[in-house]
């Protein structure tokens, strides 16, 4: 509305002032030299105006010719930069997408467009390490930390190609000269922070954790426990060392943190031996609270040097009932009962634990049926069940399983991670129950009574021919085929079915008298008997001799003379050993029968 009236105002002021100079009276003269022209001020007033467009006119056509070449080249410039801002835009997209062609393409063009760009060097960057080529990564950020505006980033590339090629050297140095250019910047920080930890240095852990409170990295609380978890580690490494830095240094990490478990039982472990014993106790009891821990259970079970067994279990009662129905607090209650050989005390712990025991509740079970009742079946069949059972919870961080605390994560270098948990791998899935039952197991938990077992006649073994004796030359004449009976034309019913496998061996085959008529042939089959209960089976014996294989022959020794005697060989009698029966009945030839031993003896 401004503008409009402002408009109408400028409009009405020229039309007034063209007015003004119509209503002038008079001439104008202009001489120049011979030149004379003479006109009103009217039209000298046009005239003027006209001219002065015309000057502007043609100043503004001659300005344009000589800026021209100069807009050539900053149009041009300008298409460029926006061709390689299209292409960086594109790129990074491809990288995004994990397009590793695309991304090259587009890297290529934004460096040939736009080669000062850092966003290209970024691109050209990115697009190398998404291709695998780690050499031109690294050019590109060694190029990028050379300028001073993306100093900070090729450092940041640079230090995880550095990781990636597993140069803890290079990677250290180049966190360090990072966080001398940027004490703010969080990754140089937390990964020189890692890598003093990891060194032990905890001196200069403590001094970058200062130096992260001060750029305002982190929060004082989170500076108290980063601390407290620090002195801790610093008190674990002193503590067969330097007992007064390591008992400083707990001391001051209990009250920064007094929830932290490592810290909390090594500083209950140093008041026990100076025999601050209800200084210990509360130490111990105010992180047990928050973190219910094996370790703190011990700690508190041995804070009075010298205690009994009995005393160690009151204390341990006393700690578990500040947590009622705590896994812990029941496992620290069984492990002091089976010390102080209160088994009943110990099973009462691990009853509501045994339907879905872990590791820990199968070995200490094992450990009771072992020292109760020297039950070493049961004692085995509860060890196999602790191999297939649940992990209890261990010291997890980042996927990293350890058997004891540490104050950083080896995989991530992240400080303060491990935290005492179930592992992922060992959490119970919908596919059923963890445990397995087995038959060994069944059998070594509970004792079924003898189970009877049904077997019926169709079940038996055939019974196995006697073996026929060799012929000799003095048996009578064989009787004709009709006089005799295979075994296959034995009845059945006359064959006496051994109740036991200690008649198995000896069955009785009763020949028959009289031989029966022919018309015995054609009677029905007699029914099967019924299947009968057998009384409990024998124990087996070890070994067992197959009924389906004949005794082989015995074959004779052959007596073994050496030729040269040993010094300590009695040597072997040349006249041979006299057979008292040998030598009444004759040799073995004389011994034949028929003609031949008839002629032998004869001859004798």
């Amino acid at each position: 509305m401004l503008r409009v009236v402002s408009f109408l105002i400028l409009i009405a002021l020229a039309a007034a002032g063209a007015a003004w100079v119509a209503d002038q009276t008079g001439d104008v003269v202009l001489t120049w030299g011979n030149l004379r022209a003479k006109t009103t001020v009217p039209v000298f007033a046009f005239g003027l105006g006209l001219v002065a467009v015309i000057a502007v006119f043609a100043w503004s056509i001659l300005s344009a010719i000589w800026r021209t070449p100069a807009r050539m080249r900053r149009r041009r410039h300008e298409k460029r930069h926006a061709r390689g801002r299209h292409a960086i835009t594109h790129g990074l997209l491809a990288i995004g997408h994990g397009d590793t062609a695309l991304a090259r393409r587009h890297a290529d063009a934004a460096r040939r467009h736009a080669p000062d760009d850092p966003l290209a060097l970024l691109l050209h960057a990115q697009s190398a390490q998404l291709d695998g080529n780690r050499d031109e990564a690294q050019r590109a950020f060694r190029a990028m930390a050379e300028r001073p505006d993306t100093r900070l980033l090729g450092l940041r590339g640079l230090f995880i190609e550095a990781q990636r090629a597993d140069d803890a050297v290079s990677a250290v140095a180049i966190a360090e000269e990072a966080i001398k250019l940027s004490p703010s910047s969080t990754w140089a920080s937390q990964a020189v922070l890692g890598f003093r930890c990891a060194r032990s240095d905890w001196s200069g852990a403590l001094a970058i954790l200062d130096s992260n409170l001060s750029a305002g990295l982190i929060d004082k609380r989170t500076w108290r426990r980063q601390r407290g978890v620090l002195l801790t580690a610093r008190a674990l490494e002193l503590e067969t060392m330097d007992r007064d830095v390591a008992r400083e240094s707990v001391m001051e990490a209990v009250k920064l943190a007094p929830t932290l478990v490592p810290a909390a039982a090594l500083a209950a472990k140093f008041e026990s031996e100076a025999h601050q014993v209800r200084r210990a106790m509360k130490l111990v009891e105010a992180a047990w609270l928050s973190h219910p821990h094996p370790d703190l259970a011990d700690a508190y079970a041995h804070v009075k040097l010298g205690d009994s067994a009995r005393q160690r279990l009151q204390r341990i009662e006393t700690l578990a009932a500040k947590t009622p129905g705590h896994v812990e607090g029941q496992l620290a209650l069984a492990r002091a009962a089976i010390d102080a050989s209160e088994f009943a005390r110990a099973r009462q712990a691990l009853a509501p634990l045994i339907n879905d025991p872990t590791q820990r509740v199968a070995l200490l079970m094992a450990e009771i049926e072992r020292a109760e009742h020297g039950d070493s079946g049961r004692a085995r069949a509860w060890t196999l069940r602790a191999v297939r059972a649940r992990h209890d919870p261990a010291w997890t961080a980042d996927g990293y399983v350890s058997s004891r605390w540490r104050p950083v994560s080896p995989v991530t270098g992240r400080l303060d991670a491990f935290q005492w948990q179930t592992p992922v791998a060992s959490l119970p899935s919908d596919k059923g129950t963890t445990i397995e039952a087995s038959p060994f197991e069944e059998a070594m938990l509970a004792a079924p009574p003898p189970k009877h077992i049904t077997v019926s006649s169709e079940a038996l073994e055939p019974v196995q021919p006697a073996p026929v004796p060799a012929a000799q030359d003095n048996l009578p004449p064989e009787p004709k085929p009709s006089e005799t009976k295979t075994p296959s034309e034995v009845k059945l019913s006359e064959v006496k079915v051994p109740e036991t496998k200690a008649e198995a061996n000896t069955v009785d085959v009763k020949a028959p008298e009289t031989p029966e008529p022919a018309t015995a042939a054609t009677e029905p089959a007699r029914p099967a008997p019924e299947p009968a209960e057998s009384a409990p089976i024998a124990a087996t014996p070890v070994f067992r001799a197959r009924a389906d294989l004949g005794k082989p022959a015995s074959s004779p020794i052959p007596a073994v003379i050496p030729i040269i005697r040993a010094p300590d060989d009695p040597g072997i009698d040349d006249e041979g050993t006299s057979d008292e029966f040998t030598e009444q009945i004759g040799t073995p030839k004389a011994q034949a029968g028929g003609w031949r031993g008839f002629w032998s003896r004869w001859g004798r």
